[in-house]
Order: C-alpha cells, then sequence, then structure tokens
C-alpha cells in the first residue's frame, strides 16, 4: 500500500500521531487510505449538493474496510463566469484542480482516490491528475439538473443566454425574460442539457471509469446516493485487487468513448479534454482519431441543443449502455471497465427504452458523427463544429468577414445590429495563448440565435464555444491569432467558406497577400495584467493538442 511510506515504522510515530488528531484508531493503520477529492462550493449549483452525496461515498468506504480522506478542489462555474473577464480562467481551472489533486494524493501517500465532480472543467482536470499519478481511481458525479419547465415546454439555462438576444430584439418583454430566468434552473446538478458537463461524465462512463448509468441518474435522490454508496464500495474491490486507472485508459477505451460523443453530438469542448487525459495517461489521441470516428459513427441521439430532449429524458431512455447498445458494431466490447465488468457484459443487459431518444444505428438523426474537423486555409491544423447543433448537414457558407479582437467586441456589434445576412463573424485573439483562457462564446452564439441570425451568418473564432453553443460556429481555429495563425490575417471584407460536407474551412485570399499581411502582422501580446494567466499564456499548448501544459 502506497500509505505505507506515511503509516509504518518506529519512525512514522509523528506521522501516526497526526492521524489519530483527525480521529484514527489502532486498526484503521491496517487500513488503505481513500483520498476524495470533492469539488463541493455553495456557487455552483452542479457542486451544491455534492456535501451530502459525499457521506454516502464515505459510506461505502467504510463498510467495504476502508478509511476515507476527504480534500477539495476548486470549481468554477463557467455559466456564471461566462462572457466576462472570468471567463479566461475557466480552462487554465483543469489544470489547477489537476496538480491540486496530485500534489494532495502524494503527500499523503493515499492508497486510491474517489473524484466527486460534475461540472465543466473539474471532470477532466480530476480525471487528468488521476491518470497522472495511476492510481486505483473511480469517479462520480453528481448527476444532471432536472429541466425547468416555461409554457409547457422544457428549458434549461441556454434558453435564458437566447432569451437574452430575443428581448434585445423585441420579440419578448421584459415579463417574459424574467419568467425564463427563473424557471430554467429548478435545482442542483449541472445544467439539464448535453452541454460540457454533461457530456464529460457520459464519456467518462463510456470509457469505464465510472459506475453504469452514474453519468445522467438525477442530481438528487435514491438513485444517486446509491451510485454514490457502490462508488465507495467499488474502490475497495480497485484498491484490493491492485487495479489501477490506466487499466482502463486504453486507446480502445478513448476510442469507445470518442465514438460515444459522435453518437450524441456532445460538446466540442470534449475534444480538447479527451486529448488531455489520454496525455497523462500516455496514450496517443489526436484531432485524426476524432475526424476517423465522426466519419463511421452515426448521430442517433438527439439531445438538446442538438434536439429536443434533455439528458433526464436520455437517463430514462436507456442511458449511456443502450446508447452503445446501438453502435455496438463499431465499439470494443472487450475493454474493462471499473464495475469489474466488461464493456460487452453491460451492454447485454441494456435495454433500449425509447427509440426516439436512442435511434438505431441504421435509423439515425444524421449519418455521421456530431462532431466534424474542418481544415483549410484558415485552418490549416485543424478547427471544430458541432454539426448536430446544425439544421442541415449539408451545410455550406461563404460570407463576408466581421473581424472583431476580442468576445466583448463582436457581442456588442451583434446587440447593436452591425452584423448583416452573410456575414462570417470572426472572433479572435480568444485563443489560449491570445485570450489568454481560450474563453467560450456563448454570449455571441446565443446572441445571434435569440436575434434571429443564426441561418444567416457564421462566427469563427480561435477562442471556444459551450457546450450549449448551437448554430453554425467553427471554434479551436488552430494556429490561433497569437501564434501567427491564418485567422489573424483575416480583413474586414475577405470572404470566408466553409463546407461541412467537404470539412473544410478557407479563407478566399491570395497566398501572395496572405504573405504580405504575415510580413506586417504584429503581436502586441496576451490581453491581461494577471501574473496567473500571463504564466498560462507562456506554457500552454494548441487546442491541436488539447491545451495541456508544456
Amino acid at each position: 500500500m502506497e500509505s505505507k511510506r506515511i503509516k509504518v515504522g518506529v519512525n512514522r510515530a509523528p506521522h501516526r500521531s497526526l492521524l489519530r488528531a483527525v480521529g484514527l484508531k489502532d486498526g484503521d493503520f491496517d487500513k488503505p487510505f481513500i483520498g476524495i477529492a470533492n469539488s463541493y462550493t455553495n456557487i455552483v449549483p452542479g457542486h451544491v449538493h455534492l456535501q451530502n452525496l459525499v457521506q454516502h461515498v464515505k459510506r461505502g468506504v467504510v463498510d467495504f474496510g476502508g478509511v476515507p480522506f476527504e480534500f477539495n478542489t476548486i470549481a468554477v462555474d463557467d455559466g456564471i463566469a461566462m462572457g466576462h473577464e472570468g471567463m479566461k480562467y475557466s480552462l487554465p481551472s483543469r489544470e489547477i484542480i489537476a496538480d491540486s489533486i496530485e500534489i494532495m494524493a502524494k503527500a499523503h501517500a493515499f492508497d486510491g482516490l474517489i473524484l466527486l465532480s460534475n461540472c465543466d472543467k473539474i471532470t477532466p482536470g480530476m480525471v487528468m491528475a488521476a491518470a497522472r499519478m495511476n492510481l486505483p481511481s473511480i469517479l462520480i458525479t453528481g448527476g444532471p439538473m432536472r429541466a425547468g419547465t416555461y409554457k409547457g415546454s422544457k428549458i434549461g439555462l441556454i434558453h435564458v443566454f437566447e432569451a437574452v438576444g430575443e428581448y434585445e430584439k423585441g420579440k419578448i418583454g421584459y415579463d417574459d425574460l424574467l419568467e425564463v430566468e427563473k424557471r430554467a434552473c429548478p435545482g442542483a446538478g449541472s445544467c439539464c442539457g448535453l452541454f460540457t458537463a454533461n457530456t464529460m461524465a457520459i464519456l467518462c462512463e463510456a470509457m469505464g471509469i465510472s459506475l453504469p448509468y452514474s453519468s445522467t441518474a438525477p442530481s438528487e435522490g435514491r438513485e444517486r446516493e446509491e451510485l454514490a454508496y457502490e462508488t465507495g464500495k467499488q474502490i475497495m474491490c480497485l484498491v484490493n485487487n491492485k487495479e489501477n486507472i490506466r487499466k482502463f485508459m486504453t486507446k480502445e477505451s478513448f476510442e469507445n468513448a470518442i465514438m460515444v460523443d459522435m453518437a450524441l453530438g456532445g460538446s466540442t469542448n470534449t475534444i480538447l479534454h479527451l486529448m488531455a487525459i489520454s496525455k497523462e495517461a500516455d496514450v496517443k489521441i489526436g484531432l485524426e482519431d476524432f475526424d476517423r470516428l465522426s466519419r463511421i459513427i452515426p448521430h442517433i441521439s438527439p439531445i438538446y441543443p442538438g434536439g429536443e430532449f434533455m439528458v433526464e429524458d436520455f437517463h430514462d431512455g436507456g442511458g449511456v449502455p443502450a446508447l452503445m447498445k446501438s453502435i455496438r458494431e463499431k465499439l470494443h466490447t472487450n475493454t474493462p471497465t471499473v464495475s469489474g465488468e466488461t464493456v460487452g457484459a453491460i451492454l447485454e443487459r441494456a435495454k433500449i427504452v425509447n427509440n426516439d431518444v436512442i435511434r438505431s444505428f441504421d435509423k439515425p438523426v444524421h449519418p455521421t458523427g456530431g462532431l466534424i474537423i474542418l481544415k483549410g486555409t484558415l485552418a490549416p491544423e485543424g478547427a471544430v463544429m458541432k454539426a448536430s447543433a446544425l439544421k442541415t448537414r449539408d451545410y455550406t457558407f461563404e460570407g463576408t468577414a466581421k473581424v472583431y479582437d476580442s468576445e466583448e467586441e463582436a457581442y456588442d456589434a451583434i446587440i447593436k445590429k452591425k452584423v448583416e445576412k452573410g456575414n462570417v463573424v470572426v472572433i479572435r485573439y480568444e485563443g489560449p495563448k491570445g485570450g489568454p483562457g481560450m474563453r467560450e462564446m456563448l454570449s455571441p452564439t446565443s446572441a445571434v440565435v435569440g436575434m434571429g441570425l443564426d441561418e444567416d451568418i457564421a462566427l469563427v473564432t480561435d477562442g471556444r464555444f459551450s457546450g450549449g453553443s448551437r448554430g453554425p460556429a467553427v471554434g479551436h481555429v488552430c494556429p490561433e491569432a497569437a501564434s501567427g495563425g491564418p485567422i489573424a490575417l483575416v480583413k474586414e471584407g475577405d470572404l470566408i467558406k466553409i463546407s461541412v460536407p467537404n470539412r473544410k474551412i478557407d479563407l478566399l485570399v491570395g497566398e501572395g497577400e496572405l504573405e504580405d499581411r504575415k510580413r506586417k502582422w504584429v503581436y502586441s501580446g496576451p490581453k491581461t495584467k494577471s501574473k496567473f494567466l500571463l504564466r498560462y499564456s507562456r506554457s500552454v499548448k494548441s487546442a491541436s493538442e488539447g491545451c495541456v501544459l508544456e
């Protein structure tokens, strides 16, 4: 056991004395020490209930012979951080979370780890730490929030963002906006659609590092509490059997996760996070894997914003095992999972309860995956697009560039009706280095939808998008503007062409003209005085590599 380093031998009497001070008894020193990374905070709806949930996790650990030690990590709420300086800190928080868990686990010699997470950057940050240390580890998330209701329809947080645009357009009054605001988020849990938090939880279940159905069971209630208890129980099996987490993080398990991502049409952020996790696990995953698998896996589950259903409907319709059963012929079913069963064994018991929510492989929503990789003269190293949130897969758009060097400039122009039909809104210097922090452009995309422009313009950025963004939006353009990529050279009025069928995004400017612009280009540096963000800007790698730190 790792914990022998702090509890065995005469010279560890001081260590044992400190441990006795927190309640340990003689018999506890013979038991495995289990670290529980709890991301509880009362400002994040997805995490506000974790203080209760962790009690069930601890009970499972104790009942099956372990000693639980709870510690905390930071947790940024992307919705609250959205649209202002705070969003620059969201993606960098992923690395802080990973590093802090490594520090706690190594300093206190835990024998195993339970990761109690829920929202956007917290789950990948925790899983990166587990992959890095390769201890017996298991993830349990807090579960999705129930959808709100308004005028007989289900709504969630993204409807509030879009309602702001509708209000600015004059489509709705302030009383309607206020009612949507009050009804959209009815309680604890991750936001109710297929946004980054829920997508990452689902992909971790598909990968096999959390228990079946744990990603989609409702945030509150007996099912979630039982899963928490079973997670505490199962970590003891993993520790006793010396099954470290990389056993469940193979190339095949990552491919399973990517295929589930494509079948769902999940958040574009998952591409960054899966690549970052794979690097920590010493597994090679790149944009080419996402491109390859998106061509062979159909989009079969129309979950909002790529359809009308919410994650609660997906869970009731059969959940992750049912979806995986629909694409079983393409999956690696012999891969092991932390449950003790192979993927194939789990799928044997899976049932598709609702064929509208989880369709069959041969009757998909779209014939190819929900996420696509675009390349071309505007993005030589690649860009990403959530094709599941488009109204047609035949989408092709050629328009004139409206260029903005920040999210705020673009949002202001959209709201003030300075963007017109036929424009391509280019938002640059929002990449990982240039932002710094690669902010999500949810406010601009929601404004576009709310203003009724989503079929008439396109939006292109070296920043990111929220999992809730929809419409013709291309993100993660690489190389980013701060690195001198072609997006830095775009001028007002340039023609840009996007072709989903050809998976291309091109700047229609002559090579000689671009070379001349490149010679004249000058970068003034990151737009921040924050010492932390400046350090991040110097160390972060491209979005095409997962925005990991050097």
